[in-house]
């Protein structure tokens, strides 16, 4: 199934420059070593341009849903709107850091913990990007988050977007989602629920800069705070695993419970019971058996990079 996306510009107000260096040799050498430029797509819709997936066969005879073979995993960012309408925001890094603007241009950086704080209506630039190295972390108000942090000077105030690899995302979701120390198997529902509904926001943004917020107005993330060992596990093994019906993206829609799912999503069709998930798994069902009884008629497909 192809999910290409046509491109749509857009223009950004420049705002007035400044800059808050570190100076002596820690400058010197952050300088000679800095991070790569990361440039934002015009459009968040762009960032599925090229994707498709290979959806897998009915099973014949059995009750779950076929896996499809393992590929080279495909590498997708997604956006997630972490801070809206703050009117400051605290950011800092485990690592040293960089603040750029749109076009690479370094604007300020720091050593690791060293806090800046950016203050509505005095963003150096209309956007900039918050950089680290690969191994570090960066903080937004305390939170830590894997990839890298747009900042953007929006009307009713800040808006700090979180860039990063879409399984990183998945394997935060769903600790925030799930408590880590349920089955390993409806951790894994959870991961391929969470990864197909992020995927279709993806394809239908909420905005122009980001896919999907961190609330459970969409689902829950909470950068590494929910990522743990069998989370990333759970990621790792339903690794590019969506649900797909008739060559959409299945919007998997879910709840705590199977009585919130009928309340909340009984008008819209097939919903995960979180508990029952668990319950299932504990009875011995697989993932792809809990997923089959959650959502019928689905099947499982696994992104891979089409041609460009």
């Amino acid at each position: 199934m192809g999910l290409g996306a046509l491109a749509a510009g857009f223009w950004l107000q420049g705002l007035r420059p400044s800059s808050n260096p570190v100076n002596g040799a820690l400058l010197e050498a952050m300088l000679q070593n800095p991070p790569p430029v990361h440039r934002a797509a015009a459009d968040s819709r762009d960032d599925l341009r090229g994707v498709e997936a290979e959806r897998s066969r009915p099973q014949q005879g059995g009750f779950g849903l076929v896996e499809p073979e393992r590929g080279t995993p495909l590498q997708l960012d997604i956006r997630v709107a972490v801070a809206r309408d703050a009117a400051s925001l605290e950011v800092s890094s485990t690592g040293p850091w960089w603040l750029r603007r749109a076009d690479g241009r370094v604007l300020s950086q720091g050593a690791a913990g060293q806090p800046l704080t950016v203050s509505s209506g005095q963003l150096p630039a209309a956007e900039v990007s918050l950089e680290t190295t690969p191994d570090a972390a960066l903080s937004l108000d305390g939170r830590r988050y894997r990839g890298r942090l747009r900042l953007l000077q929006m009307p009713g105030g800040l808006l700090a977007v979180n860039h990063l690899p879409l399984e990183e995302y998945v394997a935060s979701v769903v600790g925030a989602e799930m408590p880590s120390s349920w089955n390993r198997e409806a951790l894994k529902a959870q991961a391929v629920a969470a990864r197909s509904y992020a995927l279709a926001h993806m394809a239908r943004p909420a905005s122009r800069h980001w896919h999907l917020g961190s609330t459970t107005r969409w689902q829950a993330y909470r950068g590494l705070a929910s990522t743990s060992g069998q989370t990333r596990q759970a990621t790792t093994d339903t690794i590019g695993l969506i649900l797909s019906y008739q060559g959409g993206i299945v919007e998997s829609l879910y709840a705590s419970t199977t009585a919130l799912t009928l309340e909340a999503h009984g008008h819209l069709g097939a919903s995960m019971s979180q508990h029952g998930a668990q319950e299932l798994a504990s009875r011995g069902m697989t993932y792809s058996q809990i997923l089959a009884r959650y959502y019928p008629g689905a099947s499982l497909a696994r992104l891979r990079s089409g041609g460009r």
